[in-house]
């Protein structure tokens, strides 16, 4: 029977694959956005657009009426901001869930998805985690971006606590069509041939195809336990293994420049601001700290033997993300 799913972050990378996916099968959707006009392909999948934003609960309350469920996928992802962006990053990701999950709360929704990320268990130092792994906050945090994530984590934790009905939802690094992220534009750099020289290749990161956790993410709110947390990633491997995959699914070949760890270590202590030097936000030490020699590796192993959940391996979905029939 077809539901009413109200989603935030319809206009987001994920977010959008969330509701076609919804739409696709029936169900009805709505959205809040700033510009409905501005909305284009969210507009084109049926679903309906709420002009607004997420800043009060009130708000929140008045559009997600009626809703048989919730899945919450708004936030915002970037490593090496300023520290000037802090605030509107705490806003995005923590003060926005919790608004969010307290009006579904307040209103009585049956069924809540909270999407999170595996970056709540920060650096797992090379080993593969799961579900049961806990990141000790006294050791700090990698990036602000894996603070604001964690914190709106022990968030949706606690409301689970008090008998919210939510399961969560932990995907890897996401890419996939039209994904203009950092992960995600090195891959297609390294697909086109255009990468000029790697930079943080022993970073490791678990790559997730946004279809795929799409998928994921409605059989979270279909089958999911409440309560749970599914961690929905991918294969786990090093930077420069995921760019020579990449290379090769396009018949490409890596650059031969690598730029040691080191340089940009010290880069990192000259300039700490520097990060458009490698083609990256601008708090290069912020970078290095979340990236060099770094693991955010972690196991779907859960998410597969309760919901179903595969993605596709890294060289097909370049081929699919990247390939001359994605690029309309």
């Amino acid at each position: 029977m077809p539901a009413r799913v109200f989603v935030t972050g319809g206009t987001g990378f994920i977010g959008l694959q969330v509701v076609r996916q919804l739409r696709e099968r029936g169900d009805e959707v709505v959205v809040v956005v700033r510009d409905p006009s501005s909305a284009t392909e969210l507009r084109a999948t049926g679903a309906k657009l709420v002009q607004g934003d997420l800043s009060t609960e009130a708000d929140i309350r008045s559009a997600m009426a009626g809703s048989d469920a919730v899945i919450h996928a708004a936030g915002v992802y970037r490593i090496g901001i300023a520290a000037a962006e802090r605030p509107a990053m705490y806003e995005a990701n923590v003060a926005v869930t919790q608004r969010v999950l307290d009006a579904a709360i307040a209103i009585g929704v049956p069924r809540i998805v909270d999407v999170s990320t595996v970056n709540v268990f920060g650096n797992t130092m090379g080993r593969i985690v799961d579900e049961t792994f806990r990141h000790d906050p006294a050791d700090g945090f990698l990036s602000y971006y894996d603070e604001t994530k964690y914190l709106a984590h022990l968030a949706t934790q606690s409301r689970i606590e008090s008998g919210a009905p939510i399961a969560i939802v932990q995907p890897g690094t996401t890419y996939g069509r039209r994904d203009h992220a950092a992960a995600g534009a090195q891959l297609k750099a390294a697909f086109d041939g255009r990468l000029s020289f790697l930079a943080l290749a022993d970073v490791g990161v678990s790559w997730t195809y946004v279809d795929d956790l799409a998928r994921g993410i409605l059989a979270a709110l279909d089958r999911g336990r409440i309560g749970e947390a599914y961690v929905m990633a991918g294969e786990n491997m090093r930077l420069r293994e995921a760019m020579a995959i990449a290379a090769a699914a396009g018949g490409q070949r890596l650059p031969r420049l690598t730029v040691p760890n080191v340089i940009i270590r010290i880069g990192a202590r000259l300039a700490p601001g520097g990060g458009a030097l490698i083609g990256q936000p601008p708090n290069l030490r912020e970078i290095v700290s979340a990236s060099a020699g770094v693991t955010y590796w972690a196991s779907s192993a859960k998410a597969a033997a309760e919901l179903g959940y595969a993605t596709r391996d890294l060289a097909t979905g370049a081929r699919d993300a990247f390939g001359p029939s994605t690029r309309l």
